[in-house]
C-alpha cells in the first residue's frame, strides 16, 4: 500500500513538472531592476504619469498588441493623447482628415506615407483613437529631411525653407555625440556612414519630442509609440524630453526577445521602467 501511494505521488510529481515545462509564456513584464512584475501593476503606475514612451520592435504582435491594450484600459482613466513615429509631421493634416471622417482609410493610405504594416500593427490604433475622438500625433521628421542629416550634418537642414522647418524640432537642434546610445550606433555600423549617422537619428528624437511636447495637454496622459531604440536606457527621445520639461512625470516601456524568459538577461536590465521580454520564437507580422 506504501509503494502504491509513493507511486501515485511520483506520477503526480513528474505529470506536474512536466506541465511546467510546457508552459511557456508568450512575454513576461520586468521592471528595470530585472525583476517580475505584472501588467496591472505596470498599469496602476502608467496611470500616474503625463508622458509614456512606449518602445516596441516594429514587427513583434506582442508590442502591437499590449499597445492596443494599454491604451483601451487607460482610457477610461485618464485623459489620452496618442503620438507616434510611424507618421511623419508633414502628414499630420492627412491623419487629422482621417480622425475626423473627412477621408476614409483609402484617403488616409494616398495622402499619408503609411508605413507597410500599418494595416495590422497601427491602423488599430489610429482606428481607436478615431472612434473616441483622440488626437493622435504625427511626431517624426519627414524621411527626406532625416537623410539630409545622414549625408550633411546638422547645417543640411539650414537652407530649408521655413514651411519645411515647421515639420522638424527648432534649428539648431541640441546633440550630444556622447551618449551611449549614439556612441554605440557608430560601432554598430563599423564607421560606415560617418558621425552623420548618429546625427540623423538624434534628428528623429528631437523631433519626436518637440511634437510630443506641442500636443501634451496638462492633465492629460499621452502615449507615444516608436521603435524601442529611440527611448531604450532613458535616452533618445527622453533625453530631448528632460531638456525641455524636465518637471514632468516620465514612464518609459521597451520590448526585448531571448531564447528563454524566465529571467532577464544582464544586457536587458535598467533598458526602460517596464520591459517587454518576448521569446524569440514568437512570430512576427512581417
Amino acid at each position: 500500500m506504501k509503494f502504491l501511494t509513493f507511486s501515485i505521488c511520483m506520477i503526480a510529481m513528474l505529470a506536474a513538472t512536466h506541465l511546467a515545462a510546457q508552459h511557456k509564456p508568450a512575454y513576461v513584464l520586468y521592471t528595470a531592476a530585472g525583476k517580475k512584475t505584472n501588467y496591472g501593476k505596470m498599469l496602476r503606475s502608467l496611470q500616474t504619469k503625463d508622458i509614456v514612451l512606449f518602445g516596441e520592435y516594429h514587427n513583434n504582435p506582442i508590442s502591437h498588441w499590449l499597445q492596443l491594450t494599454v491604451v483601451k484600459d487607460l482610457h477610461p482613466l485618464r485623459d489620452l493623447i496618442l503620438g507616434a513615429e510611424m507618421f511623419e509631421a508633414d502628414n499630420q493634416e492627412a491623419l487629422d482628415q482621417y480622425l475626423r471622417g473627412e477621408i476614409d482609410a483609402k484617403g488616409l493610405d494616398t495622402l499619408a506615407r503609411l508605413w507597410k504594416n500599418y494595416p495590422t500593427d497601427y491602423a488599430p490604433l489610429v482606428n481607436f483613437a478615431k472612434a473616441n475622438k483622440l488626437s493622435f500625433a504625427a511626431t517624426n521628421i519627414p524621411r527626406r529631411y532625416a537623410a539630409m542629416v545622414a549625408r550633411g550634418g546638422f547645417e543640411a537642414l539650414d537652407a530649408l525653407s521655413d514651411q519645411e522647418k515647421a515639420w522638424m524640432a527648432p534649428l539648431p537642434m541640441a546633440y550630444d555625440a556622447d551618449l551611449p546610445g549614439y556612441k554605440a550606433m557608430l560601432e554598430m555600423m563599423a564607421g560606415h556612414g560617418g558621425p552623420n549617422l548618429p546625427k540623423a537619428q538624434a534628428s528623429k528624437d528631437a523631433t519626436m519630442a518637440h511634437f510630443t511636447l506641442q500636443y501634451y495637454r496638462k492633465g492629460s496622459l499621452l502615449i507615444h509609440f516608436h521603435g524601442a531604440y529611440h527611448s531604450d536606457n532613458y535616452e533618445g527621445i527622453l533625453w530631448y524630453l528632460r531638456r525641455q520639461q524636465p518637471s514632468l512625470r516620465y514612464a518609459t516601456i521597451t520590448t526585448v526577445s531571448q531564447s528563454e524568459t524566465g529571467k532577464l538577461l544582464p544586457e536587458n536590465i535598467g533598458k526602460a521602467d517596464f520591459i517587454i521580454c518576448v521569446d524569440e520564437d514568437m512570430t512576427t507580422t512581417y
